[in-house]
């Protein structure tokens, strides 16, 4: 199975294609329930896996050791991967690129932020000069095979995030990113500029860009949404919530009703990550 070109393809359908930004194998096991696509956030991950915001803690071999765990119980779904810059040098982001394609990833985000980075939607972001970025992004692209790359710009200044965007566009990147974008106007600029080059927009809560539909972005001319935090915003609600009440009753577990998770319905949930319940494809015949 092409995973790269299943993602291309859905890109290229009619409407935005939507990714759910999962931050461990739990999160995961819940997107699939509901979507098709998953997003391996940079945000989500460095939050989970070591407790720390996402401003550069993230080891390569770490990103590309869950994407494997992702894809051995997630065979179907698209696996688009937070890169953030490649991880500083040109030959690691060519080396991770590689062995993420090799284990099955969909795509990558290569961002054009300078360290220490920031997620792209809180002030200070500095980027790397336009052209470093490109050299870094041709060697990415000249790495791959078919995996999707999505060039991103983390340009704050309005006339920057058009130069790059439409420099970005110029490559044989498959999608362009301009994260942070502030309005609808500025979607309709960067839309405008970029071509016919397919558009990723990034949703996250309490985030700089508006909240909009997926129908909405589909009349905007964007391919593509990532919806990086919901999972994990949710799960830091819940679990503050659950343990707040199990205090308040003197540690008595709530009642078990119709509707919770309990040991059965957890239990029901990750017993379809086991492999031997994946659905197959008929065997090839063989001469």
């Amino acid at each position: 199975m092409n995973h790269p070109n299943r993602l291309r393809a859905a890109i290229q359908a009619d409407g935005t294609t939507p990714l759910i930004g999962v931050f461990d194998m739990f999160s995961a096991s819940l997107a699939a329930r509901h979507y098709d696509g998953m997003f391996v956030s940079g945000f989500g991950f460095a939050a989970s896996h070591y407790g720390l915001p996402d401003i550069g803690f993230i080891a390569w071999p770490d990103i590309v050791a869950f994407v494997q765990r992702l894809r051995m119980a997630f065979p179907q779904q698209h696996l688009l991967v937070d890169i953030d810059d490649g991880y500083v040098d040109p030959e690691t982001a060519c080396h991770v690129v590689q062995q993420l394609e090799a284990i099955g990833a969909s795509g990558v985000i290569l961002e054009d932020q300078q360290r220490p980075r920031r997620c792209g939607h809180v002030d200070g972001k500095q980027v790397l000069p336009l052209e470093e970025y490109l050299a870094k992004l041709d060697l990415v692209l000249r790495s791959r095979r078919d995996l999707v790359v999505v060039a991103r710009t983390d340009a704050t200044e309005e006339e920057e995030i058009l130069r790059r965007a439409k420099a970005l566009a110029a490559t044989d990147a498959d999608v362009i990113l301009v994260d942070g974008v502030r309005s609808v106007d500025w979607i309709h600029k960067v839309r405008r500029v970029i071509g016919d080059k397919p558009l990723l927009f990034n949703q996250i809560a309490g985030g700089k860009s508006p909240r909009l539909s997926l129908t909405e972005l589909q009349q905007l001319g964007v391919d593509v949404a990532i919806y990086s935090t919901p999972c994990l915003f949710a799960a830091q609600t819940a679990i503050d919530q659950a343990l707040a009440e199990l205090k308040q009753a003197d540690g008595r577990l709530p009642e078990h009703v119709p509707g919770a998770v309990g040991v059965s319905e957890c239990l029901t949930l990750l017993e379809q990550n086991i492999s031997r319940h994946h659905d197959r494809a008929p065997a090839e015949a063989t001469h």
